[in-house]
């Protein structure tokens, strides 16, 4: 029987892959039902309390979609947002990185927006994010094989028909 080992450092876990989690992953219910139904469930922690609050306020129109949910949805998600927003999770390198690569007064209109998600993906070709099985930076889950463990590490970068990511 294999066992998987881990261990904790700063709130980040190491899996025995070697890979780290640099952002957490999500861990409400809710929120993967009602968001992870149309797309993936971005983890909280990939953009700022006051971003989470911009797209909660504007379900109505939430990127071309209506995506409404009743009253005592709407409190319950903008509350996990809020408590697990990048700038309460802090000892995770990505959020670390997204809140201190804004500006005081920026509010992104998505975590493919911030400029540390921009930073990150500036080498990669565009024709590469553009091709029908990515779709655009919004799409984590095309490349990073772990997204969903709230792993985003270079080393686990698989890009449809290129293969593993490497920048040198």
């Amino acid at each position: 029987m294999k066992k998987l080992i881990f261990l904790t450092f700063s709130a980040s876990v190491l899996f025995a892959s070697g890979l780290k989690v640099t952002v957490a992953p999500v861990n409400n219910e809710l929120y993967i039902k009602e968001c992870g139904s149309c797309h993936f469930a971005y983890p909280a922690g990939l953009l700022p309390s006051n971003a989470w609050n911009k797209m909660m306020n504007d379900l109505d129109n939430h990127f071309g979609d209506n995506a409404s949910v009743d009253e005592k949805t709407f409190q319950s998600l903008s509350k996990y947002l809020n408590d697990n927003s990048a700038e309460k999770n802090m000892n995770y390198k990505r959020s670390k990185k997204i809140v201190e690569s804004l500006t005081s007064n920026e509010i992104p209109d998505s975590i493919s927006t911030t400029p540390y998600m921009k930073k990150k993906h500036k080498e990669i070709k565009k024709e590469l994010i553009t091709q029908k099985e990515v779709k655009g930076l919004f799409n984590c889950t095309a490349c990073h094989q772990n997204a969903k463990k709230g792993i985003f590490s270079e080393e686990d970068v698989d890009i449809p028909n290129y293969g593993k990511w490497d920048k040198d």
